[in-house]
């Protein structure tokens, strides 16, 4: 049995988004008797039909566990699986041998933490991480900082929510030997211009670490071209079921890391001698996999491949500069985070309001929006605010479901105020 190929949508030059958005159940139901409008796929996508199918279909029907038995189911089981590891290695442009599946961005994160970082920081050793880095991308190495006395520095921001380049630069001092940073930030949708940020430390010799949790459900991502060593995703932004993602990590690299976890899989031969490893990226996958949950993933891939990345990005950029426009409209409201290169991110206050009041009242209205620190802890304190709210948008919205959210925040406001 290979992967389930689901039937993806025709990429053409007028795609019918209504026809796509129809592809997603949840998009269906109402919420406090309202049409649901969900803003919120930075926190989590949602999934069309084809996932759904993909994942009843291997449970249903080849349910067994991978690499481990002969019989059929097994077979299937463990082809379908690899399956879904090619292709998503092509959906990247990278090499399989390289891809890493695991439960997503905080796992990958950790796992470069523990397997690469821990065995080769020491005191005076230096980590650059930015200001808008989501804690998964923080605490992990304060952790290896306090096991192997390295030091942490912040690249810090401009006024608009943009790395300042000039002070990265500085930053990158002999005495750093990694550099991890966002592709896309979580809050502010700030694209950084990896490529060139990769260049420069290579120059300087610092090992990259990328996290593209918010880049590769929303544009086309070439791995392989942005010059970097390792990049980590999550399955379940980027219309894929919970639990899964992966790591890419140069060869090179991974055939140098021990592994981060001992189970079965993961090994060639065990004796009580001592163990012998097995080469990447099976050494880094120990246990039973989220089988099923990969299926999906690569069923996820696939169909986002069939709509065609770059008719994502352009379709959520004209949905962004709609939302840009019509919230200008609300008084009081400030936007966090207005870069020049932007994803389809917008968070936002209301001055006088809370946001999880705010939040609260829009659900009401059936619109889901997320309010907090986004786990992003540093990042709002440099802005000087507690909390915010943030809509999220993918293609699967629409022109009026915008429209929805900015009638709903003038209204609530006049409830709050």
């Amino acid at each position: 049995m290979s992967a389930p190929a689901p039937t993806p949508p025709e990429a053409t030059t007028a795609i019918d988004w209504a026809a796509i958005r129809a592809q997603f159940p949840v998009l269906e139901r109402t919420v406090h008797g309202k049409p649901l409008v969900y803003l919120d796929s930075a926190n989590t996508g949602q999934k069309p039909q084809a996932v759904i199918d993909a994942v009843n279909e291997f449970t249903a029907h080849h349910n067994a566990n991978v690499s481990r038995a002969v019989h059929a189911l097994g077979s299937e089981a463990t082809e379908a699986y690899e399956g879904a590891r090619s292709t998503l290695a092509r959906f990247l442009n990278v090499r399989r041998d390289e891809l890493v599946l695991c439960s997503g961005t905080t796992f990958a994160l950790n796992l470069v933490a523990y397997s690469w970082a821990l065995p080769r920081l020491k005191p005076g050793d230096a980590i650059v991480l930015t200001r808008m880095e989501h804690h998964a991308n923080i605490v992990p190495w304060q952790l290896v900082a306090e096991r192997t006395g390295a030091t942490i520095k912040v690249a810090e921001l401009t006024p608009e929510g943009e790395l300042d380049l000039d002070g990265l630069w500085r930053l990158l001092t002999p005495e750093v030997r990694l550099l991890a940073f966002a592709h896309v930030s979580n809050v502010l949708g700030t694209v950084n211009p990896v490529r060139e940020i990769c260049r420069e430390a290579a120059k300087r010799g610092i090992t990259t670490v990328v996290d593209g949790s918010q880049a590769v459900p929303h544009r086309p991502v070439d791995v392989a071209a942005l010059g970097c060593d390792f990049y980590a995703f999550t399955g379940h932004k980027m219309c894929g079921p919970t639990g899964t993602g992966g790591l890419w990590g140069r060869r090179e690299l991974l055939a140098q890391m021990p592994p981060f976890l001992g189970g079965g899989e993961m090994i060639k031969e065990v004796r009580f001698e001592g163990t012998v490893f097995n080469d990447p990226p099976m050494r880094f996958e120990a246990g039973t996999p989220n089988i099923a949950g990969h299926i999906g993933l690569a069923a996820a891939a696939a169909w986002l491949d069939g709509v065609g990345m770059a008719a994502i990005e352009a379709r959520e950029q004209h949905l962004l500069a709609h939302a840009n426009a019509a919230l200008t409209t609300v008084p009081g409201l400030r936007i966090f985070g207005t870069a020049r290169e932007k994803a389809a991110v917008i968070s936002f206050a209301i001055a006088g309001t809370h946001a999880h009041d705010l939040a609260t009242l829009l659900d009401l209205e059936g619109i889901a929006v997320r309010s907090g620190q986004h786990c992003a802890h540093p990042l709002l304190a440099w802005f000087g605010v507690s909390a915010t709210c943030r809509a999220s948008l993918a293609f699967y919205n629409t022109e009026a479901e915008i429209d929805a959210l900015v009638a709903a925040l003038h209204k609530v406001r006049q409830l709050l105020l």
